[in-house]
């Protein structure tokens, strides 16, 4: 996902990712965390970078993939965004279980929006119809 959104987006969020590695995070964005930047040519105000856990390495791996969401999210509604898409975060390449990871991302996006004020929209992006309806069964979210 991450490759796409840079190609779709253009320079101007790869140059802010190399700001953000040289002033905030030389040694790369700690799992969990997220940063906003630009979004470039994307049409969306900004974009959120969370780094996911990777399955069988990151422990705990459901608090640090629940955090990602949730770090996003209050970014979000510390800008005032009213909306938000996220892919099914650490389920590709990273290789966590997508039922556990949907379990933990509906749960997390959740509890979030109960506390987040502005946003009134989350969007759920899948790369297949199987990866979506996994994420259905487990959705806990309007």
């Amino acid at each position: 996902m991450d490759g796409a959104i840079h190609r779709r987006g253009g320079p101007a969020i790869l140059e802010a990712c190399r700001e953000l590695r040289r002033m905030r995070y030389p040694d790369g964005l700690p799992t969990g965390e997220a940063v906003l930047t630009t979004a470039g040519n994307l049409p969306a105000r900004f974009v959120a970078h969370t780094v996911g856990p990777i399955w069988d390495r990151d422990q705990p791996a459901a608090k640090l993939l629940a955090s990602c969401y949730r770090n996003c999210l209050l970014l979000a509604d510390q800008q005032g965004m009213e909306s938000v898409a996220f892919p099914a975060i650490s389920t590709g390449v990273y290789g966590y279980p997508k039922d556990q990871a949907a379990a933990v991302a509906s749960q997390a996006i959740a509890d979030t929006l109960a506390e987040a004020g502005s946003i009134r929209s989350v969007q759920l992006v899948f790369f297949s119809q199987a990866d979506r309806d996994t994420f259905v069964q487990h959705q806990r979210f309007p």
